[in-house]
C-alpha cells in the first residue's frame, strides 16, 4: 500500500512533511504489537492514528475500542477498564465486562491517558506486563490479548517528575511515539483540509459545494486554529451551512473565529473586509512585514541590551514606505530570495496561498 492509498483509507488529509514523516512510522509500526504512545494537542487527530494503526495492523478483523480516560469519573475508570461482578460494589446489579475483555484479540486505545489515577495506573502496568487481569469482585483472573494504544495533550515526562504519573508505565507506554503537530505549524495543509471538509458536508447534506475565495484561504491560513482540526471542520461547516450565494469569503468566515481567542494572537491579525480582494491581499501582506519588522527591533534591541555595542532603534527611525504596492512587491522578492525560488516556502513565510502568490507574481510581473 502506498501512502497516498493508506491516506485515502484512513481520512489522514494533509501533503506536509510532517504528516508524510507521521505517516511512514504509523506503517512501519502498525503491523506489530507495541505500544504506541501518541502525543498532540486537542483537536488534531490522535484517534485518526490511532484507528489508522489499527486498521493496518494483523489484528484489524478484531475490535478497536476507544476509551475516554478523562470523561470517566476516578470511581468508575477501574470497573469500566476491568468489568465487575454482580454486588461488588453499590450499584452493580449484574455483572459488567470491561473495555480489556471486550477489545480481546482486538486494540484498546486509551485517550487521555495522563488523566489516569495513580491507583489505576498500577493495574494498568500489571495488565500490560502479565496479559491478566481481575474484575472488581472477582477472584478469577482472566487472561487477555489485545494491543494498546495511549494519546495525551500532557508532556508525560512532566507528569513523573512531578509525580502525578508512573515513570515504569510511562517506559511500558512510550515504545515508540507518534508527535502530531498542531495545524498552525502545517499551514500548507490548511487549504486541504478546508476543501476536504467543505466536499464532505455539501455531499452528506445534499447541497451544492460553494467555492472558497482566495481571501477566505488566506484567512484560514493566517489563523492560529487553537482547537486545531476539530476548530477547522467546525468553522468551515458552519460558513457551508449559513452560506446562501454559493461563495464563501473571509467576511463569511471571520465572525467563526473572532469569538475564539488563541493564546498567541499575533499569528492572526485584524483586516478590513469591506475592501476587494486584491486589496485584502495587499494588506495582508503589508501587516505581515510591519509584525516583521517589529519583531526585527525587539532582536536590535535584545542585541544591543545583551552587547552594549548597538544603539536600540526607535519606531521613529522607520521611514515610511511609498506605497502598499511598492512594499508588497518588496516582500514577494525578498520572500523568494530567503526561499531560492520556492514558491511553496515563499508563500507559507508570506502567510498567503500559493494561488494568491502566483496572481500577484503575474500582477507585478516578477519572474
Amino acid at each position: 500500500m502506498t501512502v497516498e492509498e493508506f491516506q485515502r483509507s484512513n481520512g489522514i488529509i494533509g501533503k506536509s512533511k510532517q504528516i508524510k514523516d507521521l505517516i511512514d512510522i504509523t506503517m512501519q509500526v502498525a503491523s506489530s504489537d507495541i505500544s504506541v504512545l501518541i502525543y498532540g494537542e486537542s483537536g488534531v487527530g490522535k484517534e485518526v492514528f490511532a484507528k489508522a494503526l489499527h486498521n493496518f495492523s494483523h489484528r484489524s478483523a478484531k475490535r478497536l475500542v476507544s476509551v475516554n480516560c478523562g470523561a470517566i469519573p476516578e470511581g468508575l475508570l477501574e470497573s469500566e477498564l476491568f468489568g465487575h461482578k454482580k454486588g461488588s460494589f453499590t450499584g452493580a446489579i449484574e455483572d459488567r465486562k470491561g473495555y480489556f475483555e471486550i477489545a480481546d484479540g482486538g486494540t484498546l486505545f486509551l485517550d487521555e491517558i495522563g488523566e489516569m489515577p495513580l491507583t489505576t495506573q498500577v493495574k494498568l502496568l500489571r495488565v500490560i506486563e502479565t496479559r491478566e487481569f481481575m474484575p472488581i469482585g472477582s477472584e478469577l483472573v482472566k487472561k487477555v490479548d489485545i494491543r494498546l494504544l495511549a494519546a495525551t495533550n500532557k508532556d508525560l515526562q512532566k507528569q513523573v517528575d512531578a509525580k502525578k504519573f508512573r515513570a515504569d508505565l510511562y517506559f511500558r507506554l512510550k515504545a515508540v511515539t507518534l508527535t502530531i503537530p498542531p495545524l498552525r505549524e502545517r499551514i500548507e495543509d490548511i487549504p486541504l483540509m478546508a476543501f476536504e471538509f467543505l466536499k464532505r458536508f455539501s455531499s452528506n447534506n445534499k447541497k451544492a459545494n460553494p467555492e472558497l475565495t482566495d481571501n477566505a484561504v488566506d484567512l484560514l491560513m493566517r489563523y492560529n486554529w487553537p482547537g486545531n482540526i476539530r476548530e477547522l471542520k467546525n468553522v468551515i461547516e458552519t460558513s457551508a451551512a449559513l452560506n446562501r450565494n454559493g461563495m464563501i469569503n473571509a467576511e463569511d468566515i471571520l465572525p467563526l473565529i473572532n469569538n475564539f481567542s488563541g493564546k498567541d494572537e499575533s499569528r492572526f491579525l485584524p483586516v478590513h473586509l469591506d475592501q476587494p480582494s486584491t486589496t485584502l491581499d495587499r494588506e495582508m501582506i503589508y501587516r505581515a512585514l510591519i509584525e516583521i519588522k517589529k519583531d526585527l527591533i525587539e532582536l536590535k534591541e535584545m542585541a544591543a541590551k545583551n552587547s552594549g555595542t548597538i544603539s536600540p532603534m526607535n519606531y521613529a527611525d522607520i521611514k515610511e514606505v511609498s506605497s502598499i504596492e511598492k512594499l508588497e512587491k518588496e516582500a514577494i522578492i525578498n520572500a523568494l530570495l530567503y526561499t531560492k525560488g520556492n514558491k511553496r516556502k515563499a508563500s507559507r513565510l508570506l502567510r498567503i496561498s500559493e494561488r494568491t502568490l502566483y496572481r500577484k507574481l503575474k500582477e507585478y510581473d516578477i519572474h
